[in-house]
């Protein structure tokens, strides 16, 4: 499976998806480049069957690469995706998040999109 090494090492890369993936977890719908939205898209919707899985197994890869952050004072990011967001999909079979191109960044002309869950 190809993919985009986004002008990073491997580590970088990995912890640049990662950060973002939790982000998108978080937040719902995030505002980055094009291309980090596409390899994003890949993850996040990973992230998603895991969290329609809703086992052990599952729970601990995700936490593999979902960061440990706080939502609320009672919440974590991997809490978010397994109470909230994965159930929300249970019919649905993929395609969990959307790409929208918005306007290029201002400073360097960058190709900017956001990236959301589907409703």
């Amino acid at each position: 499976m190809a993919y985009s090494k986004l002008g990073r090492s491997s580590s970088q890369r990995k912890a640049l998806l990662r950060d973002l993936v939790t982000d998108l977890i978080i937040h719902e719908r995030i505002e980055t480049t094009e291309s980090k939205a596409k390899e994003l898209k890949r993850l996040a919707d990973k992230m998603v069957t895991l969290g329609k899985k809703n086992t052990l197994h599952s729970r601990r890869q995700a936490a593999k690469i979902v960061r440990p952050e706080q939502v609320s004072e009672t919440k974590t990011a991997l809490q978010k995706l397994f109470d909230d967001i994965a159930p929300r999909f249970k019919g649905r079979d993929g395609g969990y998040t959307r790409i929208y191109k918005i306007m290029p960044r201002r400073g360097d002309n960058a190709p900017m999109a956001i990236i959301e869950f589907v409703e």
